[in-house]
């Protein structure tokens, strides 16, 4: 039994109170309102209206069985907006992660920015280095860094960085500076989550195996050590380009810098993407713009 059958001509006919406009306002036929209305009636075992030449009106079983009708056709249309509103205006939660520094400095404030503009977005975010699985983590949205691993992802660029070599004055004067690749291994490299460095030589992607005296998995703490002349680092712009554009730390190696790399907004392929989702990518792919 399809208990919806027949509903919506009902309600037309009892408001048009003529099965000709009802079905002119439906965009079907005559013929097919009336089976509709017959099948309902013979459905319900009452008749619904009081049928004569010049005007269709309700019965009394018509009128009670109109004022039901009425609330749930009235409800059906309220989720039906519901459901647009949704796809036209960010709302609900947004399930979110990012590498920590970069989501420290960068993501997160203007997250909290979107919230200021959208109040009726929600946000619980995870800063973390390691690469979660999107979907088995539930996860509507990943900021990422660098180069992409195939995926079934979606992918949209948000901006990019750059990798620099540096190392403080004082460091140069008291031990030089290298001017060739092989001349790292002459010097006390501070290394981050990798013992190699990516270089660019004779246009080919090379990467150097370093070693020094400090290996730490925070990017502002080895900042540090390079601005106290500990030793030379390679780090990614938004950490030390403030402090080269300074003076405080001098780039080293620019010839063998490696060329720009993504800063990306991943998320699970979806044709129907949500008003949230694609809102605040948006919005991000705006700010970050260099």
């Amino acid at each position: 039994m399809y208990l919806w059958d027949g509903i919506s001509e009902f309600v037309a006919v009892a408001e048009a109170e003529s099965f000709t406009l009802a079905a002119q306002r439906l965009n079907i036929s005559t013929a097919h309102v009336s089976r509709q209305i017959s099948a309902l009636e013979n459905r319900l075992g009452t008749k619904l209206f009081y049928r004569t030449t010049r005007k269709v009106s309700l019965t009394e079983e018509g009128t009670i069985y109109y004022r039901h009708c009425r609330q749930l056709q009235t409800g059906l249309e309220e989720a039906e907006r519901a459901i647009s509103n949704l796809k036209d205006s960010p709302q609900g939660l947004v399930k979110l992660t990012a590498p920590v520094a970069y989501g420290e400095k960068f993501i997160m404030p203007l997250l909290n920015d979107f919230m200021v503009q959208y109040p009726s977005v929600e946000f619980n975010v995870d800063l973390t280095n390691r690469t979660l699985d999107l979907v088995e983590g539930g996860y509507d949205l990943a900021i990422r860094l660098g180069k992409l691993a195939d995926s079934s992802l979606m992918a949209k660029p948000l901006s990019s960085r750059t990798h620099y070599v540096a190392a403080s004055p004082s460091y140069v004067e008291k031990y030089g500076q290298p001017h060739t690749l092989s001349e790292l291994n002459q010097h006390n490299c501070l290394i981050g989550n990798h013992n190699y460095w990516r270089f660019v030589e004779n246009g080919r992607e090379r990467n150097i195996k370093v070693r020094g005296g400090l290996s730490c998995n925070s990017g502002y703490a080895l900042r540090d050590a390079a601005l106290k002349g500990i030793g030379i680092v390679q780090l990614p712009d938004y950490y030390i380009e403030d402090d080269i554009n300074a003076g405080n730390l001098l780039s080293l190696l620019d010839g063998h810098r490696e060329a720009k790399e993504g800063i990306w907004a991943l998320y699970p392929q979806n044709r129907h993407l949500s008003a949230k989702i694609r809102v605040l990518v948006d919005y991000l792919a705006e700010k970050l713009i260099e």
